[in-house]
């Protein structure tokens, strides 16, 4: 279907709209709601967006045809759209809808079909939508669209909607599993501005003043589909694979930001080299490595992450954010978590590759420095796994009881205390088989795929030979880290595992005694070793497991009163 990007009208009522734009709704605002019964029904075999986006006006047009396939009959079409875009029209199979047939209230857009479709049909749906989208607050913590002007007064527009989900910018199925197959991409925008996307660039069109950029990518993470549209340059290069392809790398720049960003551009061979040495190919490797430079932090948008860092320099020669959002092409947007309870898969994994990368450029001090840095900043408020379908704010939002923070740097150490406890070989195993679905991954032989804690665990078992429930049942679905109970009595250093829960907890546990290390097995979660008169001794000396220790919660507390002390006296 051949279609043009809609022209808005009344431009400058759109642009008086932003400030008196209703909220967004609940649904809308909180990504990961549960899919509604036709949208299980539903393969989501295809994307065809033409946007315009209007920086003048701050508003967008959209034309999407959606293309699904039927699993069972289904009699209506479910997607989500912010009512704040409202649909001006929609089609099924060229046929157009009555209004009575398009409904709206809360941010799930339900299409009546003319006719129920057959399971084993496929159907397009057409949906046109204009209007001014939701803005970030404070990108991407609270996401939608950034308006923001380069140093020069030039456009400079992105989009960050994790937490809100694609519904803010296109008709979609705003869950983890609601990926397209497949989506096209044109994008309209005033010239000179450049618009750069997801997947493989189609070319670009120029008429009239307006530029359209096309782009297509396969199988995009729901929240990875991004806007990024600026005056921008780009460096490109190629990257040899150790597995015989070669990679596009592409990074998109402002003026100005020449030197800065051909030192961040250089950073992106030895990141390639490492995530293929530990974990596998590169994902996307048909289509690119893609950076591009936003008016906000970051996010791991598949294929094209956003860069927002100011080429910040490191101590320890490496740009971190680079390193954390190029992780998720692995840990999000090839593996995708079944649902946003899983969410440590993508952060903890993606937090654990940086004292790893760490370590394999700058050895032992670096490595144990990061992991320091994390361990420092676990809170245990809540456990990083709920057991439950959950959205992903209240994953995120420590307000909301959700872990927060602990995703990231509690799943990082989860998984040292894991790789520890199994071994590299069967720790690396089970990664490449949870990202890939195959412990050999080479180009061309894995298809994106997703997970989730109890598909991990399974292959961990697997992999290793061990049922380590115990292992998981005490790091992802309690709060509270277990704890090292100490004696010293008669001669013996006495230890025993205690869980808020009472669980077993056959952890071992290294001691350095005087210089020699013993490892004490734990089978029955309790070990005992000699001591001699005046001997001194380390607990876990190579910082192995994950435990309760008093002084991170002490110095916890002392850093709130110190930060509210200082509130005050401003």
């Amino acid at each position: 279907m051949t279609r043009l990007p809609l022209i808005l009208a009344a431009g400058a009522v759109l642009a008086g709209c932003a400030a008196t734009q209703p909220p967004l709704t609940d649904f809308t605002a909180n990504s990961g709601s549960a899919r509604s019964p036709e949208q299980l029904a539903l393969s989501f075999e295809k994307v065809d967006l033409a946007l315009r986006v209007d920086p003048a006006t701050k508003s967008i047009a959209g034309d999407a045809a959606l293309t699904f396939l039927a699993t069972a009959p289904v009699s209506r079409i479910a997607v989500e759209l912010d009512r704040n875009l409202p649909v001006s029209f929609a089609s099924v199979d060229g046929v157009a809808l009555a209004p009575s047939a398009i409904s709206n209230e809360e941010g799930r857009l339900y299409l009546t079909l003319p006719s129920p479709l057959a399971a084993g049909a496929s159907t397009t749906v057409r949906i046109r939508y204009s209007g001014v989208p939701h803005v970030a607050k404070r990108a991407p913590w609270d996401g939608g669209f950034v308006w923001s002007k380069t140093e020069d007064g030039l456009p400079w527009i992105a989009t960050a909607v994790e937490g809100e989900g694609c519904d803010l910018i296109l008709p979609c199925i705003d869950h983890p599993q609601g990926k397209p197959k497949q989506i096209d991409m044109h994008v309209t925008v005033p010239a000179p501005l450049v618009a750069a996307g997801n997947g493989i660039s189609a070319g670009m069109d120029e008429k009239d003043g307006w530029r359209t950029y096309h782009w297509r990518a396969k199988n995009p993470s729901t929240y990875g589909i991004s806007l990024n549209i600026g005056p921008y340059e780009m460096l490109s290069g190629e990257y040899d694979s150790r597995y015989g392809n070669k990679i596009p790398l592409r990074m998109w720049y402002l003026k100005g930001h020449d030197k800065k960003a051909a030192g961040l551009f250089e950073e992106f061979a030895p990141m390639l080299a490492f995530f293929e040495s530990y974990i596998g190919p590169y994902p996307f490797g048909d289509e690119k490595m893609g950076v591009v430079e936003t008016p906000h932090l970051g996010m791991e948008h598949q294929t094209i992450n956003a860069y927002g860092n100011g080429y910040a320099k490191s101590p320890l020669g490496y740009d971190w954010l680079l390193h954390h959002e190029l992780s998720h092409e692995w840990f999000g947007n090839q593996m995708t978590n079944a649902d946003w309870d899983d969410m440590w898969l993508h952060e903890g994994f993606g937090s654990y590759m940086q004292p790893l990368y760490l370590q394999h450029m700058r050895g032992e001090a670096a490595f144990h420095s990061e992991l320091f840095n994390q361990r420092k900043q676990i809170a245990n408020k809540a456990p990083i796994v709920s057991g439950k379908p959950m959205r992903i704010e209240d994953v995120y939002k420590d307000e909301r009881g959700g872990p927060g923070l602990d995703i990231y740097v509690k799943g990082s150490l989860v998984l040292h205390t894991l790789r520890n406890l199994i071994g590299d070989d069967a720790f690396f195993r089970a990664t490449r088989r949870m990202v890939y679905g195959t412990e050999t991954p080479r180009p061309g032989n894995f298809q994106p795929r997703y997970s989730s804690s109890k598909e991990f665990i399974a292959i961990v078992k697997e992999v290793s030979g061990r049922d380590l429930g115990w292992f998981f049942d005490a790091y992802l679905y309690q709060a509270a880290l277990p704890e090292l109970v100490e004696e010293r009595k008669d001669g013996k250093l006495q230890l025993s595992w205690k869980l808020k829960n009472g669980a077993a907890f056959p952890m071992p546990i290294e001691v350095r005694i005087n210089g020699r290390i013993e490892r004490l097995a734990m089978a029955d979660g309790k070990g005992e070793i000699s001591l001699p008169a005046g001997a001194l001794y380390t607990i876990d000396p190579n910082s192995r497991v994950l435990r309760h220790e008093a002084q991170f919660e002490e110095w916890q507390r002392y850093e709130k009163e110190r930060k509210q002390k200082k509130a005050k006296a401003s």
